[in-house]
């Protein structure tokens, strides 16, 4: 299930309909593959990921893939637009398995930064799911200022309710992301901002893998 935790000004909620019940023991199930997983960028939309700024990469052991981002920053302040207090992206992946086995997304860690005056808030909402298919996983994180740190939080579904690839299906998986922000009651001369950004690598969305034989 979704996890909630506080730290500081921020605070965490989560929900999603396939993401209830005792968490997860594991992130897998059976053992991967030991022939390579490959994901291909099909479409890339929306403010938080334009042209090639979104990144995937396949960890070495198949159990899981990043996402980094380069220009996903919802603010608001004097110097931002009025479109830019919310950015979101919509990846839409061909993720490429093995022979013989198919795939689930067992859950994912989220990481980003903020700074959020006195009287502001906002959130960053995630979700993904198999093409065709109902959403399958939902997560809302709310933040409140003041706040200026690092931020992480995690969801995990247990293995009972791991939705897997029908074995043969060819369907894309479309992960999608959004930040937003709000001044509320804070000094309209100040300068609130929620980001997943990452220049080192530090701040990667990591999307763990279940395995199943066919």
């Amino acid at each position: 299930m979704l996890s909630a935790f506080t730290a500081g000004a921020l605070f965490v909620s989560s929900l999603g309909s396939s993401l209830t019940g005792a968490p997860a023991t594991g992130w897998r199930a059976t053992p991967p593959p030991r022939q390579e997983m490959t994901i291909k960028v099909v479409t890339a939309n929306g403010s938080g990921c334009p042209g090639k700024s979104a990144i995937i990469d396949v960890a070495p052991d198949n159990r899981a893939f990043t996402v980094s981002y380069s220009e996903f920053t919802a603010q608001v302040g004097p110097q931002a637009k009025p479109t830019d207090y919310r950015k979101n992206c919509q990846l839409m992946l061909n993720v490429l398995v093995p022979s013989g086995f198919t795939y689930a997304i067992a859950g994912a860690d989220y990481r980003g930064f903020g700074h959020l005056e006195e009287g502001a808030y906002g959130s960053q909402t995630a979700f993904y799911y198999f093409q065709g298919w109902p959403q399958t996983g939902k997560s809302r994180t709310d933040f409140n200022g003041w706040f200026d740190d690092d931020w992480q939080h995690s969801d995990k579904i247990e293995i009972g309710a791991l939705n897997y690839l029908p074995c043969g299906s060819l369907r894309n998986l479309n992960v999608n992301t959004e930040l937003r922000v709000n001044a509320g009651t804070s000094d309209r001369k100040s300068t609130s901002f929620l980001t997943m950004d990452s220049s080192d690598g530090s701040l990667e969305t990591t999307y763990h893998v279940a395995w199943q034989k066919c």
